[in-house]
């Protein structure tokens, strides 16, 4: 399951640069901030799992 959640999690980040980066090019603040907003969600995630995982070991 923790191998899921990481890919989830990083598929999230990649859309979040992805939006981040529309945004840019579009001069649309709202959406480059949305997709700042989803990568800082996911990082944090992923903080979560690896501190998970840290137990595990």
């Amino acid at each position: 399951m923790a191998f899921d959640d990481k890919v989830d999690n990083k598929a999230e980040e990649l859309g979040g640069k992805a939006k981040e980066g529309l945004g840019k090019a579009t001069d649309d603040k709202g959406l480059e901030a949305e997709g700042k907003a989803d990568q800082s969600g996911s990082k944090l995630k992923q903080a979560g799992e690896d501190i998970k995982d840290a137990f595990k070991s």
